[in-house]
């Protein structure tokens, strides 16, 4: 299912938009997209050592900043009578802790029972919008680079290798209901890795090094129920691919119409170099 910028939309565009923009592509592609449904006046915020340079071509504004810096990231966009941002791209798991927090924030962090992203990711949107700044779902302006059931990119799937991606479902959901994480491995029934604090990537190589030499382990990233879409959209890119083929997970399933493929022209030519498939579940 390829996809494809949107030029036109029914939806009524902000003249001015926020963007807190994390790592990797998702704030390029958001930016770009934005900008061709009608928004007129972009704000990023940028994270030092995590956004990418290039957004500064893609915005009107760009405000860089370090992490934890929570009172310089609100006065960003009020400053700018920005009223509506949203939240695009990781910020690695690790910086959440390692943070130097304002005083700001370290109020909010101290006020948290549990610190995880949806718990800290959450109270940021409280204090913005307490300060007049509504955070908002990203998802009206990506919704073309979100393929619904039924997509697969690369070899169609055994009946063994169909029921491990069942087995790797039903393992995933739950761990993402614990809010562990969202992204199991497995092989031939068992249950090589599941994501905690390491995020995707070490999960992967995780799964794949128990998998042994000959490969062929499943991997399987859901969304939770009630997922909050304003501060964490699972995402699917080339570096994803890049290390399920190093690390021999040789299938790869998404739940359809939650996760994001992004530049999928270059998925696709990674399916076929290494052997891989990348499909939506439920089928």
């Amino acid at each position: 299912m390829p996809y494809v910028l949107q030029h036109m939309s029914d939806q009524v565009q902000p003249d001015s938009l926020g963007i807190i923009a994390g790592n990797r592509s998702l704030p390029l592609m958001f930016a770009r997209q934005a900008r061709a449904m009608g928004v007129k006046r972009l704000v990023a915020v940028a994270f030092e050592g995590e956004t990418s340079q290039e957004l500064a071509n893609l915005v009107d504004e760009v405000v860089w900043l370090k992490v934890g810096q929570l009172t310089k990231l609100i006065e960003a966009f009020t400053s700018r009578r920005v009223n509506q941002c949203v939240m695009v791209g990781q910020i690695a798991p690790s910086n959440l802790f390692n943070l130097r927090p304002d005083l700001r924030a370290m109020k909010l962090l101290m006020s948290l029972k549990e610190k995880n992203a949806h718990t800290i990711f959450g109270a940021i949107g409280d204090e913005l919008r307490s300060e007049g700044v509504e955070l908002i779902s990203a998802m009206p302006w990506l919704v073309p680079l979100m393929p619904g059931k039924g997509v697969r990119i690369g070899q169609e799937l055994s009946t063994e290798l169909s029921a491990e991606v069942d087995f790797g479902y039903k393992i995933a959901k739950e761990i993402s209901r614990l809010e562990i994480g969202q992204l199991v491995v497995v092989k031939g029934g068992t249950v090589l890795a599941v994501e905690g604090f390491e995020g995707t990537d070490k999960c992967l190589a995780r799964g794949g090094e128990l998998a042994g030499k000959e490969g062929g382990a499943v991997a399987v990233k859901v969304a939770k129920e009630g997922h909050d879409m304003r501060f964490d959209i699972p995402c699917i890119g080339e570096r994803t691919l890049e290390t399920c083929a190093k690390n021999g997970v040789s299938v790869l399933a998404v739940e359809a119409g939650k996760t994001l493929f992004l530049d999928q022209p270059e998925l696709e030519k990674l399916c076929k170099k290494h052997k891989l498939t990348l499909l939506t579940i439920p089928q």
